[in-house]
């Protein structure tokens, strides 16, 4: 359950809006990166970083914010931007680049991948500027959801900022709506529209209402699939059933979370904002990856400083080195190996973090 709302809680909350402008990050060399081969990680959840993965060419396909990847069932890793040249970059898990494809989106930001019954699988691609669509992974689009501005499921003056998808059992797709009137909206495999639940709250506690409805997945780790909810502003992690109904949560003080990524028992997350000791509204630039058990206990954040909890409690979690800028997304590769795809930070292609324990 989340913890008890403290004074610490509401000053990061009433700061995080305010804040939430691109920062200046120094660049990085490419010959010589800070903290490249670094060791970074706590427990049995350690990592050797590797920034120079990416062997993708920046004058032929360049990226601006690389938003998340997922792997495909080949081993391939796809790679969204939100670069209208580049909307997807394909990769081997050595760094080479395999190819590329673009829809003109100029909002790429969420990519899920879902096999079907008949073993074919699909991309989802959320765009913030009001598009989401299912393609093939070579890019040919088969689905484009409804916009809800468009078709009546919102009213005229209801903003609609997709960031994120997450596919149900069934085939259901779930569309959190995190940049704009913060619903998860529900529709069947063939577009329908089916229902919608939380909405935009300003309370720093609320259950089942969001402030930025971030990300989504589905979650099957327990008896039955629950879907699991970000919700960054308010530095948390929700689940839900899949009809909408909030069942738990977990609070990560000073952790602005992103997508949440299962991964066998674990969760993990990019952190694309962090806080600063002794100032824990949210702080750009101090991006770390988190992982958390099945429990709902974090286990390891590396380039964030080592998870403590104090008579239960989790203790503000801050940056250690500065590794990482904002980090979006973390892919975990079928060999547990992690790729770390980071906002406003110089145009970066992911990092790679080998897994040493």
């Amino acid at each position: 359950m989340n913890n008890p709302l403290t004074s610490s809680r509401r000053h990061f909350i009433a700061g995080a809006v305010a804040a939430m402008v691109a920062p200046h990050i120094r660049a990085q060399s490419k010959t010589a990166p800070e903290f490249h081969g670094e060791i970074v990680g706590h427990g049995e959840f350690r990592y050797r970083v590797d920034k120079l993965w990416s062997k993708a060419d920046p004058a032929k396909t360049p990226v601006k914010d690389c938003h998340e990847m997922v792997q495909a069932s080949d081993g391939r890793l796809f790679m969204i931007t939100n670069h209208k040249q580049n909307n997807v970059l394909i990769y081997d898990k050595s760094g080479a680049l395999l190819g590329s494809w673009t829809l003109g989106l100029s909002g790429g930001h969420g990519l899920t991948i879902h096999r079907e019954a008949s073993g074919t699988e699909f991309l989802y691609a959320t765009d913030t500027a009001g598009r989401v669509v299912k393609t093939t992974l070579d890019g040919q689009v088969v689905l484009e959801l409804p916009n809800p501005t468009k078709t009546g499921i919102y009213k005229p003056t209801e903003p609609y900022n997709p960031t994120e998808t997450a596919i149900g059992p069934n085939g259901d797709i779930y569309v959190a709506d995190g940049y704009g009137s913060q619903y998860v909206l529900r529709f069947d495999k063939d577009g329908k529209f089916i229902s919608k639940f939380g909405g935009k709250s300003t309370q720093p506690t609320n259950p089942g209402k969001f402030m930025q409805a971030h990300g989504i997945a589905l979650d099957t780790r327990g008896e039955k699939p629950l879907l699991v909810c970000t919700e960054r502003i308010r530095n948390e992690f929700n689940w839900f059933t899949l009809e909408g109904e909030h069942v738990r949560g977990v609070y990560l003080p000073g952790a602005y979370v992103s997508r949440p990524v299962i991964h066998g028992k674990h969760l993990f997350s990019g952190v694309c904002f962090g806080a600063k000791p002794n100032d824990y509204r949210m702080w750009q630039g101090q991006g770390f990856v988190t992982i958390l058990d099945e429990t709902g206990k974090v286990v390891s954040n590396p380039g964030g400083r080592a998870p403590e909890y104090e008579n239960g409690q989790l203790k503000v979690m801050l940056q250690d080195k500065h590794v990482f800028n904002n980090c979006h997304d973390v892919c975990v590769d079928d060999a547990g190996d992690l790729y770390v795809c980071q906002w406003a930070s110089g145009n970066v292609y992911p990092y790679k973090l080998h897994r040493e324990a």
